[in-house]
Order: structure tokens, then sequence, then C-alpha cells
């Protein structure tokens, strides 16, 4: 298999958004499966396995799309890959800044960077 030396961004798979029903419910489930819950709001909850893996819970009233989140490790790297999708950054009330832009078959990719002092 060829190296592929044009690609559009990269990053590590940080987390998945999913939809939900009912997040308290679902944030209780999450916890019985063994995640914590990194971040509560009533419109997205972020849950994180033990290995740091994440599930973004989008309950019907929430303004973000379902949706792969990749993690850049950079800001530099986020604004770079921006700038070539043509996409403006958001910084999140959470202390992140991010974008969205579409991935394979339409799916939504969402590029994601998280400061050195998230969570402190």
């Amino acid at each position: 298999m060829s190296e592929v030396k044009d690609f559009r961004f990269a990053g590590t798979v940080d987390h998945l958004a999913v939809k939900c029903e009912d997040l308290e419910k679902d944030v209780e489930e999450y916890k019985r499966l063994g995640f914590s819950v990194e971040t509560f709001y009533e419109d997205w909850a972020m849950m994180r396995d033990p290995k740091g893996f994440g599930i973004a819970l989008l309950p019907p009233d929430s303004k973000h799309p379902p949706h792969i989140a990749l993690k850049v490790d950079t800001m530099e790297e986020l604004e770079a890959a921006a700038e070539k999708e043509g996409r403006p950054i958001k910084p999140h009330r959470d202390g992140t800044s991010s974008f969205y832009t579409k991935g394979v078959s339409g799916q939504i990719v969402e590029l994601i960077y998280y400061p050195e002092d998230f969570g402190q």
C-alpha cells in the first residue's frame, strides 16, 4: 500500500457524538459501563472511558450534530486544517476549539483541540 502524502487533515479519534432521547438516563447508563462524566450541560454531555475515549451524548434539543471527532495536538494544526477546509474555528464553553467539516459519504467530522490546561 502506498503512503498518502497529500491528506486533508489528521488526528487521533477522540470521541463519537451520538443522539440520545434522555440525557440524564443515558449518562447513568454510560457510568454503569465504566465511563465517567467529563462535561455535562443541558444540551450535551461528554463521557470518557478509562482509556480516554469519549462518547458525546446529544439529546433532541442539542445544537451539535452527530459526528466523529479527531483530536489534534496543537492549535497550529487546527488552524492549518481549518484554513485548508475553508472553515472557521469556534472556541467552546468547555475550553476546547474546533470546526466541523464533511467526511466520507457526507458524514460530519469535527477536528478538535484541547488546550494544555483543559480540565484543570
